[in-house]
């Protein structure tokens, strides 16, 4: 029976989940005096969308105004501008005819299409095939966001396959029910240690390995 692959973007597609994080360490640090550095800023909004983010902050006591979230979105606009690269060997993955794949992140939908765009791969996601968490009220690591993409896909969860990199996201497919798939070449040690030791089977550091796994699996 066919497959779903359901991917993340950032960290996967591309290497922007790190973008993110920095930019939202480096606003924060500077507007707030938080002298956080990567692993911290990264255990806390790593993986997350930025409502999320906004929630975490204030159960952190930190308190982030219009404004810095303002400058957030024009720093993340900004680097978008200058370019996004597409992971190496991913296209070979889209190219696969025997499964239907689409794309389900934590970022908004604006922000995605051109995502989208600068790493050259509209021609694989249509408008139909990208679901973003401003379509759910819970983002991950709840499932609600890949839930929704199965069910708009038509697929059962127990068919669907999620490639992701961060915590939440693994978490966010285990509670949907669906088969994980962690990528990690972007992941700090930090990461990829506590992905580990989640007891998770299906670990890559490479595309090629995940297209061979992925074939073996059909």
């Amino acid at each position: 029976m066919k497959k779903l692959i359901i991917w993340d973007f950032d960290g996967v597609i591309s290497n922007t989940e790190s973008l993110w994080i920095l930019s939202r360490m480096d606003l924060l640090n500077k507007h707030l005096n938080l002298n956080w550095d990567y692993l911290t800023a990264e255990k806390h909004l790593g993986g997350r969308s930025d409502k999320d983010k906004k929630q975490i902050l204030r159960n952190l006591g930190i308190s982030v105004d219009d404004f810095i979230w303002d400058e957030i979105k024009k720093l993340d606009l900004k680097k978008m501008e200058q370019g996004l690269t597409l992971t190496e060997g991913i296209e070979n993955i889209f190219k696969l005819t025997q499964f239907d794949q689409c794309i389900a992140t934590g970022g908004i939908y604006e922000k995605t299409k051109i995502k989208i765009e600068k790493v050259g791969i509209k021609q694989y996601f249509s408008s139909n095939k990208i679901f973003t968490v401003d379509l759910v009220k819970r983002g991950k690591p709840e499932p609600d966001l890949f839930l929704l993409a199965a069910e708009k896909m038509g697929y059962k969860p127990h068919d669907c396959i999620v490639i992701e990199d961060s915590v939440v996201g693994i978490k966010a497919a285990i509670q949907a029910g669906m088969n994980p798939v962690a990528f990690v070449k972007y992941n700090t040690n930090e990461r990829i240690k506590e992905i580990k030791n989640m007891g998770l089977k299906n670990i890559f550091y490479d595309m090629k390995d995940i297209r061979n796994f992925l074939i073996n699996i059909v």
